[in-house]
């Protein structure tokens, strides 16, 4: 059976839920990126802090603690593209292996009658691979901010450095955004596998996962801290 003909047969209540998961995905990664500007969320707090890096980085000497942390960042984006492989992985050879998912909907109380398994497993896969190119992406861009760092004169008073220092600051803010958008993929990956138990635990879990990014966004006490320090 195609993937058209098992989505026609998917019942009203789990398009609904499916549907749900799909709008918060997307309302949380706009709110987190355009938000009021009344109450800027940590995304936006954390990029003023990105140029004030970069300005400062024109001046210090040496400059080894500026490699340290570009290295850091890298290597974080390193291993959540490596994490969100190995699951991309283990989802694709359970949807492939027929009898051990009806063997897993068997032990456990999974929602197995009323859809297929593989499409229910398909979703948190699908989230992932959104995961991984976004993690591939913020990687690759710390890499061209790190070669835009080591152009950028030693002297404030060349030119060029201050201009330059700005533009390995917006690359380093779009791969923090990248970074950001493949965390909230895995938050709903998680979140997505409710569905195993049906559309009301899908929707349950989905608004938890909700809950959870936009409170770190905008209602956490690390955001009141840099909010403060950061004088916004």
């Amino acid at each position: 059976m195609g993937f058209l003909a098992r989505m026609a047969e998917v019942p009203i209540a789990d398009l609904l839920a499916l549907l749900t998961i799909l709008f918060a995905w997307v309302l949380t990664g706009y709110l987190s990126e355009h938000p009021p500007k009344s109450r800027p969320s940590v995304t936006v707090l954390m990029e003023s802090y990105r140029h004030d890096w970069m300005r400062h980085f024109v001046t210090r000497t040496p400059r080894l603690f500026d490699v340290s942390l570009i290295g850091s960042l890298r290597q974080g984006t390193t291993f959540f593209a490596s994490a969100s492989m190995i699951a991309i992985g283990g989802g694709a050879a359970l949807i492939g292996n027929t009898a051990t998912m009806r063997e897993l909907a068997a032990d456990l109380p999974l929602d197995a009658d009323r859809i297929d398994l593989a499409l229910k497993i398909l979703l948190p896969v699908a989230f992932m691979a959104n995961a991984l190119l976004k993690f591939i992406w913020a990687h690759r861009l710390f890499g061209y901010c790190a070669i835009l760092m080591a152009a950028v004169p030693n002297d404030p008073a060349d030119p060029e450095a201050y201009p330059r220092a700005e533009q390995a600051a917006k690359i380093n803010g779009t791969a923090a955004k990248s970074y950001n958008r493949g965390l909230r993929a895995i938050y709903f990956a998680l979140a997505s596998l409710g569905w195993l138990f049906g559309p009301l635990a899908l929707v349950l879990a989905t608004l938890a996962a909700t809950g959870v990014v936009l409170r770190r966004e905008f209602w956490s006490q690390s955001r009141e801290i840099i909010r403060i320090h950061g004088g916004l």
